[in-house]
C-alpha cells in the first residue's frame, strides 16, 4: 500500500529487527518538558474526558492530563517495561507494527488514536491509517505530534530528508490514503523549547 510514494522513503539505515533496538527500555522523554506540556495542554482541550483512547507506538509516558478521567485507555507499543510503567493506561499489549500493522482492536473501539513523536518510524503508515480508521469511532479523531527527535538509525529516509511542511504533508497523505478525512496541519510549537506540530484527522 506504500507504493504510491517513493521507494526510499521507507528505507532505514538499520534495518535489522526492531524487537532488538527496543528490547531495552528507555526512560526517558523524546521532547522537552515545555512541548510536553503543550502537547498536554492540546490533549486536555481536544480529547472529552470520558473518551475511549488508544495511545499507539506508545511507552513509559503518555502526555495526557492529569486529572482527566477517561473510560479507558489502551497501550501498544514496543517495550513491555516501558508500558507497565505507563499510570494512563488501562490495558497495553506488544506489537511491532512494521511487521504486523494490523490492531488487535475490535471496529469502533476508539474515540481518539494519538500517536505521539513516533510516526517517522513507521514503514507500513498507510496499513496503520487504515486500521485508526477501523478502530476509531464516527467522528473519532486521530492526533499524530511530531517535533525535530528521533532515533536516526530507525527513522525512516523521507523524515531525514523532507522539511517540517513536508513532513506534516507526509502524514496527512498517510492519513488521507487510510481513509480518514478532515484532515489539519497545526503548529503548537511553544515560544522556547522543541517544536510540535500535529496533524489531525476524522474517522467519517
Amino acid at each position: 500500500m506504500n507504493t504510491a510514494f517513493p521507494e526510499q522513503f521507507f528505507q532505514r539505515q538499520d534495518e535489522s529487527a526492531d524487537q532488538n533496538f527496543y528490547s531495552q527500555p528507555r526512560f526517558v522523554t523524546h521532547i522537552d518538558d515545555v512541548t510536553i506540556s503543550s502537547l498536554t495542554e492540546f490533549y486536555r482541550e481536544q480529547i472529552a474526558p470520558g473518551s475511549r483512547v488508544l495511545d499507539l507506538m506508545s511507552s513509559w509516558i503518555s502526555h495526557l492530563p492529569e486529572g482527566v478521567g477517561y473510560a479507558h485507555v489502551s497501550g501498544l507499543g514496543m517495550n513491555a517495561a516501558e508500558l507497565e510503567a505507563n499510570p494512563r493506561l488501562h490495558h497495553y499489549c506488544v506489537q511491532d507494527l512494521n511487521i504486523t500493522p494490523t490492531l488487535p482492536f475490535a471496529d469502533n473501539s476508539f474515540d481518539a488514536v494519538l500517536i505521539a513523536v513516533s510516526i517517522q518510524y513507521l514503514v507500513k503508515p498507510v496499513e496503520v491509517m487504515t486500521e485508526i480508521n477501523r478502530c476509531l469511532t464516527t467522528g473519532g479523531q486521530c492526533i499524530v505530534a511530531m517535533s525535530h527527535r528521533l532515533f536516526p538509525t530507525k527513522a525512516i529516509h523521507a523524515f531525514h530528508i523532507l522539511s517540517p511542511a513536508d513532513r506534516c504533508r507526509l502524514v496527512a497523505t498517510y492519513m488521507e490514503k487510510g481513509g480518514l478525512t478532515e484532515i489539519e496541519a497545526l503548529d503548537h510549537s511553544p515560544h522556547t523549547g522543541d517544536p510540535l506540530w500535529i496533524v489531525r484527522s476524522y474517522c467519517s
